[in-house]
Protein backbone atom coordinates (compact mmCIF):
# COMPACT_ATOMS: atom_id res chain seq x y z
CA UNK A 1 0.00 0.00 0.00
CA UNK A 2 1.51 3.37 -1.02
CA UNK A 3 1.76 6.39 1.26
CA UNK A 4 -1.27 8.16 -0.28
CA UNK A 5 -3.55 5.14 0.25
CA UNK A 6 -2.26 4.66 3.80
CA UNK A 7 -2.89 8.37 4.56
CA UNK A 8 -6.44 8.26 3.20
CA UNK A 9 -7.28 5.04 5.02
CA UNK A 10 -5.72 5.99 8.34
CA UNK A 11 -7.42 9.40 8.50
CA UNK A 12 -10.73 7.88 7.39
CA UNK A 13 -10.48 5.50 10.35
CA UNK A 14 -9.46 8.42 12.59
CA UNK A 15 -12.47 10.57 11.59
CA UNK A 16 -14.87 7.63 11.86
CA UNK A 17 -13.43 6.94 15.32
CA UNK A 18 -14.20 10.49 16.43
CA UNK A 19 -17.75 10.35 15.03
CA UNK A 20 -18.51 6.99 16.66
CA UNK A 21 -17.06 8.17 19.99
CA UNK A 22 -19.24 11.29 19.90
CA UNK A 23 -22.36 9.29 19.08
CA UNK A 24 -21.71 6.72 21.82
CA UNK A 25 -21.05 9.42 24.42
CA UNK A 26 -23.39 12.28 23.55
CA UNK A 27 -26.52 10.42 22.43
CA UNK A 28 -26.99 8.61 25.78
CA UNK A 29 -26.11 11.85 27.58
CA UNK A 30 -28.82 13.67 25.64
CA UNK A 31 -26.71 16.82 25.65
CA UNK A 32 -23.61 18.29 24.02
CA UNK A 33 -22.90 19.97 27.37
CA UNK A 34 -21.39 16.69 28.60
CA UNK A 35 -18.04 18.34 29.33
CA UNK A 36 -16.39 15.17 30.62
CA UNK A 37 -16.76 13.68 27.13
CA UNK A 38 -15.31 16.75 25.41
CA UNK A 39 -12.30 16.70 27.72
CA UNK A 40 -11.72 12.99 27.11
CA UNK A 41 -12.09 13.33 23.33
CA UNK A 42 -9.55 16.14 23.34
CA UNK A 43 -7.17 14.20 25.60
CA UNK A 44 -7.30 11.15 23.36
CA UNK A 45 -7.73 12.35 19.78
CA UNK A 46 -5.59 15.50 19.69
CA UNK A 47 -2.37 13.63 20.61
CA UNK A 48 -3.44 10.77 18.31
CA UNK A 49 -3.60 13.20 15.37
CA UNK A 50 0.01 14.28 15.84
CA UNK A 51 1.12 10.68 16.39
CA UNK A 52 -0.42 9.74 13.02
CA UNK A 53 1.36 12.65 11.33
CA UNK A 54 4.66 11.52 12.86
CA UNK A 55 4.37 7.91 11.74
CA UNK A 56 3.07 8.82 8.28
CA UNK A 57 6.28 10.79 7.84
CA UNK A 58 8.75 8.43 9.52
CA UNK A 59 7.25 4.92 9.39
CA UNK A 60 4.08 4.48 7.28
CA UNK A 61 4.63 0.70 7.26
CA UNK A 62 3.98 0.69 11.00
CA UNK A 63 0.59 2.34 10.46
CA UNK A 64 -0.18 -0.20 7.75
CA UNK A 65 0.42 -2.97 10.29
CA UNK A 66 -1.81 -1.20 12.82
CA UNK A 67 -4.66 -1.21 10.29
CA UNK A 68 -4.85 -5.00 10.32
CA UNK A 69 -7.80 -6.01 12.50
CA UNK A 70 -8.48 -9.64 11.53
CA UNK A 71 -7.05 -12.05 14.10
CA UNK A 72 -5.64 -15.36 12.88
CA UNK A 73 -5.53 -17.13 16.24
CA UNK A 74 -8.87 -18.75 17.16
CA UNK A 75 -8.47 -18.00 20.88
CA UNK A 76 -7.80 -14.34 20.10
CA UNK A 77 -10.94 -14.05 17.98
CA UNK A 78 -13.10 -15.16 20.92
CA UNK A 79 -11.28 -12.91 23.41
CA UNK A 80 -11.59 -9.86 21.14
CA UNK A 81 -15.30 -10.40 20.47
CA UNK A 82 -16.22 -10.62 24.16
CA UNK A 83 -13.91 -7.78 25.23
CA UNK A 84 -15.28 -5.52 22.47
CA UNK A 85 -18.87 -6.08 23.61
CA UNK A 86 -17.93 -5.27 27.22
CA UNK A 87 -16.01 -2.19 26.06
CA UNK A 88 -18.95 -0.85 24.04
CA UNK A 89 -21.35 -1.46 26.93
CA UNK A 90 -18.98 0.33 29.29
CA UNK A 91 -18.64 3.24 26.89
CA UNK A 92 -22.42 3.72 26.72
CA UNK A 93 -22.94 3.86 30.50
CA UNK A 94 -21.21 7.22 31.21
CA UNK A 95 -23.58 9.12 28.92
CA UNK A 96 -26.63 7.76 30.72
CA UNK A 97 -24.85 8.40 34.01
CA UNK A 98 -24.46 12.07 33.05
CA UNK A 99 -28.11 12.32 31.92
CA UNK A 100 -29.59 10.82 35.07
CA UNK A 101 -26.99 11.98 37.58
CA UNK A 102 -26.09 8.55 38.98
CA UNK A 103 -22.53 9.56 39.92
CA UNK A 104 -21.10 12.69 41.45
CA UNK A 105 -17.39 12.63 40.72
CA UNK A 106 -15.38 15.71 41.79
CA UNK A 107 -14.01 17.81 38.95
CA UNK A 108 -10.41 17.46 40.13
CA UNK A 109 -10.74 13.65 39.99
CA UNK A 110 -12.08 13.81 36.43
CA UNK A 111 -9.16 16.00 35.35
CA UNK A 112 -6.64 13.82 37.20
CA UNK A 113 -8.05 10.76 35.42
CA UNK A 114 -7.59 12.45 32.04
CA UNK A 115 -3.98 13.20 32.96
CA UNK A 116 -3.42 9.54 33.87
CA UNK A 117 -5.08 8.45 30.62
CA UNK A 118 -2.67 10.71 28.75
CA UNK A 119 0.22 9.13 30.66
CA UNK A 120 -1.05 5.66 29.66
CA UNK A 121 -1.18 6.87 26.07
CA UNK A 122 2.44 8.06 26.34
CA UNK A 123 3.47 4.56 27.47
CA UNK A 124 1.79 3.10 24.39
CA UNK A 125 3.43 5.73 22.19
CA UNK A 126 6.82 4.83 23.69
CA UNK A 127 6.08 1.20 22.76
CA UNK A 128 5.21 2.20 19.19
CA UNK A 129 8.46 4.14 18.93
CA UNK A 130 10.46 1.17 20.20
CA UNK A 131 8.67 -1.65 18.40
CA UNK A 132 7.66 -1.09 14.78
CA UNK A 133 6.06 -4.58 14.78
CA UNK A 134 3.52 -3.67 17.48
CA UNK A 135 0.40 -4.88 15.69
CA UNK A 136 -3.29 -4.91 16.66
CA UNK A 137 -3.38 -8.64 15.97
CA UNK A 138 -1.29 -11.45 17.42
CA UNK A 139 1.08 -12.42 14.65
CA UNK A 140 4.82 -12.83 14.02
CA UNK A 141 5.93 -11.28 10.74
CA UNK A 142 8.88 -12.06 8.53
CA UNK A 143 11.99 -10.29 9.79
CA UNK A 144 10.50 -9.58 13.20
CA UNK A 145 12.95 -9.64 16.11
CA UNK A 146 12.58 -9.68 19.87
CA UNK A 147 12.60 -6.15 21.29
CA UNK A 148 14.51 -5.94 24.57
CA UNK A 149 15.07 -2.20 24.89
CA UNK A 150 13.04 0.73 26.24
CA UNK A 151 9.84 -0.32 28.05
CA UNK A 152 10.47 -3.93 26.98
CA UNK A 153 13.46 -4.02 29.30
CA UNK A 154 11.07 -3.45 32.23
CA UNK A 155 8.03 -5.63 31.38
CA UNK A 156 7.23 -7.99 28.51
CA UNK A 157 3.92 -6.35 27.56
CA UNK A 158 4.24 -2.59 28.15
CA UNK A 159 1.54 -1.72 25.60
CA UNK A 160 -1.05 -3.67 27.58
CA UNK A 161 0.19 -2.04 30.79
CA UNK A 162 -0.52 1.37 29.27
CA UNK A 163 -3.91 0.21 27.95
CA UNK A 164 -5.00 -1.16 31.33
CA UNK A 165 -4.04 2.12 32.99
CA UNK A 166 -6.27 3.92 30.50
CA UNK A 167 -9.17 1.48 30.96
CA UNK A 168 -9.16 1.85 34.76
CA UNK A 169 -9.33 5.64 34.69
CA UNK A 170 -11.46 6.11 31.57
CA UNK A 171 -14.85 5.77 33.33
CA UNK A 172 -13.79 8.25 36.03
CA UNK A 173 -12.65 10.67 33.33
CA UNK A 174 -16.13 10.34 31.82
CA UNK A 175 -17.75 11.00 35.18
CA UNK A 176 -19.12 7.55 35.92
CA UNK A 177 -18.48 5.17 38.81
CA UNK A 178 -20.97 2.69 37.33
CA UNK A 179 -18.93 2.18 34.15
CA UNK A 180 -15.94 1.06 36.23
CA UNK A 181 -17.35 -2.47 36.45
CA UNK A 182 -17.33 -2.87 32.67
CA UNK A 183 -13.85 -1.51 32.07
CA UNK A 184 -12.30 -3.47 34.92
CA UNK A 185 -14.04 -6.57 33.49
CA UNK A 186 -11.91 -6.17 30.35
CA UNK A 187 -8.67 -6.75 32.29
CA UNK A 188 -9.10 -10.58 32.64
CA UNK A 189 -9.51 -10.77 28.86
CA UNK A 190 -6.30 -8.78 28.37
CA UNK A 191 -4.56 -11.29 30.66
CA UNK A 192 -5.98 -14.19 28.59
CA UNK A 193 -4.76 -12.41 25.46
CA UNK A 194 -1.28 -12.10 26.96
CA UNK A 195 -1.11 -15.81 27.77
CA UNK A 196 -2.14 -16.76 24.24
CA UNK A 197 0.16 -14.15 22.70
CA UNK A 198 3.12 -15.57 24.59
CA UNK A 199 2.26 -19.06 23.29
CA UNK A 200 2.43 -17.68 19.74
CA UNK A 201 5.64 -15.75 20.37
CA UNK A 202 7.31 -18.80 21.93
CA UNK A 203 6.26 -20.84 18.93
CA UNK A 204 7.10 -18.42 16.14
CA UNK A 205 9.55 -15.76 17.35
CA UNK A 206 13.17 -16.80 17.68
CA UNK A 207 14.78 -15.70 20.94
CA UNK A 208 11.55 -15.02 22.82
CA UNK A 209 12.13 -17.83 25.33
CA UNK A 210 15.48 -16.33 26.29
CA UNK A 211 13.84 -12.90 26.55
CA UNK A 212 11.23 -14.30 28.97
CA UNK A 213 14.02 -15.56 31.20
CA UNK A 214 15.68 -12.15 31.15
CA UNK A 215 12.53 -10.05 31.72
CA UNK A 216 10.50 -11.86 34.38
CA UNK A 217 7.41 -9.66 34.63
CA UNK A 218 4.57 -9.26 32.14
CA UNK A 219 2.81 -6.06 33.22
CA UNK A 220 3.88 -4.76 36.63
CA UNK A 221 7.56 -4.84 37.72
CA UNK A 222 8.03 -6.93 40.85
CA UNK A 223 4.45 -8.20 40.85
CA UNK A 224 3.40 -9.95 37.60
Amino acid sequence: MNRKKITIKIFSIFIIGIIISCLILFLPAGSIMYWHAWLFIGTFFIPAFFVLIYFLKHDPKFLERRMKFKEKEIKQKTIIKIATLIFLAGFLIPGFDYRYGWSNIPTFLVILSDIIIFFGYLIILFVFKENRYASRIVVVEKGQKVITTGPYSVVRHPMYAGAILMYIFLPIALGSYWALFFFISIIPFIILRIFNEEEVLLRDLKGYREYMKKVKYRLIPGIW
